[in-house]
């Protein structure tokens, strides 16, 4: 095959900042094309849970017009925290009063949310970018658009970056272990009472567990733990058994309560590895293209500001392209400034996060952070 099609502005990736994007253009009368890999809404589980914060995904749902929706998802309690040390010992518990800055949603619900309020036929889905040019995107299966604006919105491992930069990713030394426990309340009652309601972390010696309750009452859980880069390829997670002693070896002498969120995993494990972008990540105006979210400022959850970023990139990006109808390039240099002054804030203090969290003091070091913002003034 090798139809081609125009769109004259084509958005790669349905992700929230894709979608956001979309959403934003389409209240100010704007159409656009989004192209995403997956074959459908429903091809995999968009992740867990998300805190969404009010100065930037809330401003991009407030720019949507979607934030009253919004807030019918917010999962109560969900700003609850508990930390505990590695003997399982609670060092600090704050109850979720409520009248919280960030609450949390479920990532899903919330993408469903945009898809929802987009016009039909806005994203084509399964469409796999194998190459592009600045004004075309060529897809596996031989076909190809042509475009006036295309914006990389598709993610850490962007096909439309290297058109801007030539920067990649990097590894940032640390390894992620996902794993679920299910209906926790009934059958991990010890995990849900350790977890509590909300957020969870626990901390020590380059490593440590961070855990979320979700809406439908699992228990979601990052076992993170600084390792060279290759430790995942040496242990085989299609061996269930094999993998479990293979991560907890790396929290030996840790409590079993802690040791349990992986011992006692419903489901598999799944390997992740965090990178990220060199910190104030930048490019030179090229004409016709830009991106947003991760393909443009990838940096570790460290600081909660990913999907945030996007979100508010998508927004930002929208309103700057409304706001200067014919003439693109001046929307796209207005947008990048300021995305690239945001961003670089943010990535820095993800990567110093990472480094005191997952550091040889981590717990010390977040009780002290913690600290630092109960003593500032409101």
């Amino acid at each position: 095959m090798n139809t081609t099609t125009h769109h004259p502005i084509t958005i790669v990736g349905g992700g929230l900042g894709g979608l956001t994007l979309a959403r934003v253009l389409s209240v100010h009368g704007i159409a656009s094309t989004v192209v995403e890999l997956e074959d459908s809404p429903a091809a995999r589980t968009q992740g867990g849970m998300l805190d969404i914060h009010e100065e930037s995904g809330q401003a991009a749902l407030r720019a949507a017009g979607l934030h009253e929706p919004f807030r019918e998802l917010i999962h109560p309690g969900g700003e609850a925290m508990r930390v505990v040390d590695r003997h399982g010992t609670v060092r600090l518990a704050e109850a979720d009063d409520g009248d919280g800055g960030r609450p949390e949603v479920d990532r899903g619900q919330l993408r469903d949310l945009l898809l929802a309020s987009l016009p039909v036929g806005t994203v084509h889905w399964g469409r796999k970018v194998v190459d592009a040019d600045p004004h075309e995107v060529r897809f596996a299966d031989g076909t190809a658009i042509t475009t006036d604006l295309l914006v990389g919105a598709d993610g850490a491992w962007s096909r439309i970056r290297p058109l801007v930069s030539s920067a990649v990713p990097a590894y940032t030394g640390v390894s992620f272990v996902e794993s679920d426990l299910l209906d926790a309340d009934r059958r991990h009652p010890a995990s849900a009472a350790l977890i509590g309601g909300g957020f969870f972390l626990s901390l020590g010696d380059e490593r440590g567990f961070l855990a979320h309750r979700e809406t439908d009452g699992s228990l979601h859980v990052y076992a993170a733990v600084r390792v060279d880069e290759d430790w995942l390829d040496r242990v085989d997670f299609a061996d269930r058994a094999g993998a479990t002693t293979a991560v907890l070896a790396e929290f030996d002498g840790w409590d079993d309560s802690l040791r349990a969120l992986v011992a006692d995993a419903d489901g598999p494990l799944v390997p992740r590895r965090i990178h990220a972008l060199p910190v104030g990540h930048r490019w030179a105006r090229v004409p016709g293209v830009t991106l947003l979210g991760d393909a443009a400022h990838l940096m570790s959850p460290f600081a909660g500001e990913g999907a945030n970023l996007a979100m508010l990139d998508g927004a930002e990006l929208g309103r700057a392209i409304a706001a200067h109808p014919g003439d693109v390039e001046t929307a796209l240099a207005g947008y990048e400034k300021e995305s690239f002054e945001r961003s670089a804030v943010a990535a820095a203090e993800s990567a110093a996060n990472l480094e005191m969290m997952i550091g040889p003091d981590g717990l010390d070091g977040l009780l002290a952070q913690f600290a630092g913002h109960a003593a500032r003034p409101a």
